[in-house]
């Protein structure tokens, strides 16, 4: 498994678009940097405060966490929907699975190796928008390792759902599923947040169900709860704008609903497993 994982990591280093993906966060963080530092010296030569300042940059560097999660969701589909399906389409992994080599530690080593690069690109990416931002800012949220870590657990769910997809269908179509279910699953927890201003419990409930199906969304919210500052948690945090809001979060997400998503991205992997020992190759 380990081998294949190493095997997996070399083939992402040495296709083009890992790198391209790499130049433009690079950019996104540069742009992002010079035009927070631009809007902090207008700001303090207006006299606007340093709470009102804070508040600003707190958002500026939610939304920027919504961009990285997106492409990292948009990485994992385009590196994990290819994982199996590309390699039995090519012969790849008829060659590889004739020698002694269990399907699970082959399947496990190509989830093993991407969820390595999701990772990284995630930590270099998170923290090298955090610290930038910091660094012409003095701005640094409560935690910076925790919303990283989410935005993370965000891409490795959605790279085992590709890998499991990737087991019976097309790379492209694979691909595509995964995204959509990404963006429905983003959408019940707008939605959600709607219910929760609101009052209506159908809405919740939709969310709550869209969580367990698909956690992406619970990891969205932990991210935005460790970048949220918490004089801005303490002052709306229980009011309707606060309720109401995808990009506003009081709570990181629970104990339970952690572990359920470490169970499921578990049990998706089983199933990936299952899968492939199915296929005829």
């Amino acid at each position: 498994m380990i081998t294949i994982a190493a095997l997996t990591i070399g083939e992402a280093a040495r296709r083009r678009v890992l790198w391209v993906l790499v130049a433009l966060a690079a950019i996104a963080v540069a742009i992002t940097t010079w035009g927070v530092a631009s809007l902090v010296d207008l700001a303090r030569s207006e006299g606007v405060g340093e709470l009102q300042l804070r508040i600003g940059i707190s958002q500026i560097l939610i939304f920027i966490a919504f961009m990285f999660g997106f492409v990292l969701v948009m990485t994992a589909a385009f590196f994990g929907s290819p994982a199996i399906a590309g390699d039995i389409e090519s012969g790849v992994a008829q060659a590889l699975l004739a020698r002694p080599l269990r399907r699970s530690s082959y399947l496990l080593g190509r989830w093993l190796g991407l969820a390595i690069v999701m990772v990284g690109y995630a930590v270099l990416s998170g923290l090298g928008a955090i610290y930038a931002v910091a660094a012409v800012s003095g701005y640094t949220p409560p935690s910076t390792l925790l919303p990283v870590a989410y935005l993370a657990g965000q891409a490795i769910v959605l790279l085992s759902l590709t890998v499991l997809l990737s087991t019976r269908l097309p790379p492209i179509a694979g691909g595509a599923i995964a995204v959509v279910a990404y963006g429905l699953a983003w959408m019940a927890g707008v939605l959600g947040k709607v219910g929760l201003a609101i009052g209506t419990s159908g809405l919740v409930g939709l969310a709550d169900a869209s969580r367990l199906l698909l956690p992406t969304d619970a990891m969205w919210q932990g991210v935005v709860f460790g970048l949220e500052p918490a004089f801005v948690i303490g002052a709306i945090g229980d009011t309707p704008a606060g309720r109401g809001n995808p990009f506003f979060a009081d709570t990181p997400p629970s104990p339970e609903i952690v572990a359920w998503t470490v169970a499921w991205v578990v049990v998706v992997l089983v199933l990936a497993i299952s899968q492939l020992r199915r296929r005829e190759l």
